[in-house]
């Protein structure tokens, strides 16, 4: 496997998380959405719960690999995780180019509920991805001692975030 030599990975990685988190709030929050889209851009929030959900299951049955001892099987799930995650992404600022900010506009119980699942699932999110990346650094390097370490940590996150990402979707399908 191909190592990835740097003077200071997590710096690196962190500079570049930083950068990834204040284009998606810029894209989000302070840019308005394209008036004039086209209908498919509608269907982009289905494209997202669905590799959501894949993301979830990838990952699951990667955790579900390496506990039984398969780390061929473990690091395609774990890679196909990653692979989901990246066409999420894609997505994700394609649908947010287009449409800008998606409102909640439901009221009663259903409205704490709904922001406390998405403001925690931002979160996360935002922790997610450098963890993510400075799990994979350490296993392209073939540092299985750190990768261990913070997989252990990056795997509930990574996980959290696309559960709730599903969440967040079946409620503003329901509720929004």
């Amino acid at each position: 496997m191909a190592k990835f030599p740097a003077k200071n990975p997590v710096s690196l990685i962190l500079l570049f998380s930083g950068v990834v988190c204040f284009f998606l709030i810029w894209l989000i929050y302070f840019r308005t959405g394209v008036s004039d889209y086209q209908y498919w851009v509608e269907t982009l929030p289905f494209v997202n719960a669905t590799l959501n959900t894949l993301c979830a299951v990838a990952l699951l049955t990667g955790w579900w690999n390496i506990r039984r001892g398969k780390k061929e099987e473990h690091r395609r799930f774990m890679l196909l995780a990653v692979f989901f995650s990246s066409l999420f992404l894609i997505s994700y600022v394609t649908y947010h180019y287009f449409h800008g900010d998606t409102l909640f506009l439901s009221q009663g119980l259903v409205r704490p509920v709904y922001f406390l699942i998405l403001v925690s699932h931002i979160c996360f999110s935002i922790i997610a991805l450098p963890m993510v990346f400075i799990t994979l650094y350490h296993a392209f390097n073939e540092d299985f001692d750190n990768h261990i370490k913070i997989s252990r940590y990056t795997f509930p996150v990574w996980l959290y975030v696309s559960v709730t990402g599903v969440l967040v979707f079946v409620l503003l399908k329901l509720y929004g």
